[in-house]
This record gives structure tokens, C-alpha cells and sequence, in this order.
């Protein structure tokens, strides 16, 4: 199958996919599912820790086992053991046992993300690298919107169990899906061995490059600015904006709808801006509804839903600022995207999952706060890249 398949997006857009539906589709539910195993909202709330820890740490090794075994066998390995994960967390009798699964499915639930980045730029460089990333990420967008509502939908017509049997459902579609669409695109010859030596020269040289570092961490810390807003959506949604628990799409659409927009503006400019150009352009979007949001927030906004809105031209930003960055990032290591992917995504993840036990409690108590903690990540962010551009750019 040639590389430049249209199917390649679709099955890399949908296996990025897996880590929103992993943790949208399940939010509306929290309420239900601490009722029904005589849990806490906290201890439901871990559930999401629990999955974004073992994400965290795993995400660190897809990309390793990639570059020694190929795209295509860790990606189906990935994503039939999330299957089946799923189908323990649908018939876990207590809060522990869905602790474990979700534990489970978090160490399967990074390598579409990770394994997906580097298979585009094993097939691609350039502006046409971009173009692509930029067009995963579009089709990627359309998950956070959708899996709150097919959550939903569940959760009223089958109960909150139903939720993880279609997480199952999904996890061995794309399995198949990989097999049927999706070629290998690492050559015998360009794989990595295992040696623990070699792999940790390899971690090392990665994870203690100042430029990576700037460049990751920027894009992890751009990125919280987004995904406070879903780590609190059941208290965004349900109490600040006065909303039911079938109502998260006046979150996510939005949102979403967003990220389509930035994504496909860094379509457009691929081959006409330069990297940093367009990197700027993002950055100046999420600063302006950053700063609009924390002015809304203050304010009495003559309806609660204007609370959204910024949310949504942050995700414009982010889109248009961050194909660009990951390849800046990869590019630092050809001969080690796999590893370089994973490092990536183990630091991003690695401040989700903080945020998530830490951060995201503090800050979800009001809207106000909600928009600071985005001000906060978006500020740090532009920090980061500027430092990168003013010491490693010209080299």
C-alpha cells in the first residue's frame, strides 16, 4: 500500500484517538459510578490518575519497541491488550479492580500517539510532514467532541459498564484496522536493537537535550492550558455552567471545533510560513483567549456558556502552534523518532497526570481560577519556545 494512502490519516487520527475516548468518554459517568461502587467522587476521580500514570510511563518504552519491532506489530500489540483492559474495567466488581484496569489500559493507551508521530515522519519531512500531522490532527479533533456523547448516550439507555465495553469495542477495531490499513514503514535495516546499555545512552542523550527539552516541555505546558478544562468538565460542566450530565457537548463541540480550525490553518501554512512564523501565530491566539478568558471569568458574562468560548480560540492556537513543534522536536533525533515520540509524549503526560491529582482540583473550585491555570500554562509555554528560539533556532 503507497504511503500516501488517504487511509493513513484516518487510522493514525484514530489511533491517537484512543487516549480522549479513553478519558472522555468515561466522564459523565463519575457520579454514577461512585454511587454504584460505593466509592467517592476523589476516589472515581483517581481512576483518571491511575490511567494517566501508567500512560505516562509507558509512553516512555512505545517508541523504543517500535524502532526494534516495527510500527505496525507494537501498535496492534497496544491496542488489542487496551481491549481487553476495557472488558475488565466493564465488569469490575469494586473501585479497586477499576483502578487496575484503567492502570492497564494506561500502559496501552499512549502508542497510537507516540508510534502514529513517528510513522509520519518515517513516510514524510518538511512541509509535507506537517501537512499530514496537521491533518491527523483535525480528523483526531473530532474524538473529545464525540466520545462525551456517545458516553452520554450510553450512560443513559445501558449504565456506565456499557462505557467500557464499547472502549473494548473500539480497542479491537482498531487492532484491525492497523492490520488491514496500515503498512510498515520502518525497514528492516533502520531498527533499533534493545541493549540496555545502548537504550540508556539513548534515554539519556534525549531526555537531557536542552533543546528537546524546551521544545517538549513547551507543548506539554500548552497543551495543559487545554486539558485542565477536560480534567474538570464534570465540575465545569454540571456546576459552573449549570448544565445535565448529557450536556458535555457545550464543552467539547466547541472546543473541538476549534482545534479543526488550527489544525487546518497549519495545513495551509505549511510550505508558506516557516516553523517558527507559525509557531508565533499559535502562541498569540492562546495568550489573547488566555487573557480573555480570565476578563470573562471576572466579569458577569450575560450567560454562563461565554465561559466556552475562550476555551475555544485556545484550541485554535494550540492547533495551529503544535504539528510544528513536534517536528522541530523529532527532527533533533532521526535516527531515534521512535525513542524522541516517546520521550515527548512521557514528559506531556507525565504533567497531565500532576495536573490531574494535583492542579486540577485546585483550580476547577471557579471559572476565574479555570482561566488563570490557562494563563499560567500558556505564559510558561511561550517561555520555553522563546528560550529555544533565542539559543538553539539559528542552529
Amino acid at each position: 500500500m503507497p504511503s500516501t494512502s488517504p487511509w493513513i490519516a484516518v487510522v493514525l487520527a484514530a489511533l491517537a484517538a484512543i487516549g480522549p475516548f479513553a478519558i472522555d468518554t468515561y466522564l459523565p459517568a463519575f457520579p454514577q459510578m461512585a454511587a454504584a461502587l460505593g466509592a467517592t467522587q476523589v476516589e472515581v476521580q483517581q481512576t483518571l490518575t491511575a490511567y494517566m500514570a501508567t500512560f505516562a510511563f509507558m509512553v516512555l518504552w512505545h517508541g523504543a519497541l517500535a524502532d526494534r519491532f516495527g510500527r505496525r506489530r507494537v501498535l496492534m500489540g497496544a491496542t488489542f491488550l487496551f481491549g481487553i483492559a476495557a472488558l475488565l474495567c466493564a465488569i469490575a466488581p469494586s473501585i479497586e479492580w477499576l483502578w487496575a484496569g484503567r492502570a492497564v489500559q494506561g500502559l496501552c493507551g499512549g502508542a497510537g500517539m507516540v508510534v502514529g508521530r513517528a510513522v509520519i515522519r518515517d513516510i514524510h519531512e518538511g512541509p509535507q510532514a506537517q501537512r499530514l500531522m496537521s491533518r491527523v490532527m483535525m480528523i483526531f479533533g473530532i474524538a473529545p467532541a464525540v466520545a462525551p456523547l456517545i458516553g452520554g448516550m450510553l450512560l443513559a439507555v445501558a449504565g456506565w459498564r456499557a462505557i467500557f465495553v464499547f472502549l473494548a469495542c473500539f480497542g479491537f477495531a482498531l487492532c484491525a484496522m492497523t492490520w488491514r490499513f496500515l503498512p510498515e514503514t520502518l525497514a528492516e535495516d533502520a531498527r533499533q536493537p534493545l541493549h540496555p546499555a545502548a537504550l540508556a545512552r539513548a534515554y539519556r542523550n534525549v531526555l537531557t537535550h536542552p533543546a528537546f527539552l524546551l521544545l517538549a516541555l513547551s507543548v506539554a505546558l500548552m497543551f495543559n492550558g487545554f486539558f485542565i478544562y477536560v480534567l474538570s468538565a464534570p465540575v465545569f460542566v454540571m456546576t459552573h455552567l449549570g448544565l445535565g450530565a448529557q450536556d458535555f457537548a457545550w464543552l467539547f463541540v466547541p472546543s473541538v471545533a476549534g482545534m479543526m480550525i488550527g489544525s487546518g490553518l497549519s495545513g495551509r501554512a505549511a510550505g508558506h510560513w516557516s516553523p517558527v512564523r507559525t509557531i508565533g501565530a499559535g502562541f498569540a491566539v492562546m495568550l489573547a483567549a488566555a487573557l480573555g478568558g480570565m476578563l470573562i471569568a471576572a466579569s458577569a458574562p450575560p450567560h454562563r456558556l461565554w465561559l466556552v468560548l475562550p476555551i475555544a480560540i485556545y484550541g485554535v492556537g494550540m492547533a495551529l502552534a503544535m504539528p510544528s513543534m513536534s517536528i522541530l522536536a523529532l527532527d533533533l533525533f532521526p535516527q531515534r523518532r521512535g525513542m524522541a515520540s516517546s520521550c515527548q509524549s512521557f514528559l506531556q503526560v507525565g504533567m497531565n497526570a500532576v495536573t490531574a491529582g494535583v492542579l486540577a482540583p485546585i483550580l476547577w473550585r471557579a471559572p476565574l481560577t479555570l482561566a488563570a491555570g490557562m494563563c499560567m500554562f500558556s505564559a510558561l509555554a511561550l517561555t520555553g519556545f522563546i528560550t529555544w528560539r533565542r539559543r538553539y533556532h539559528a542552529a
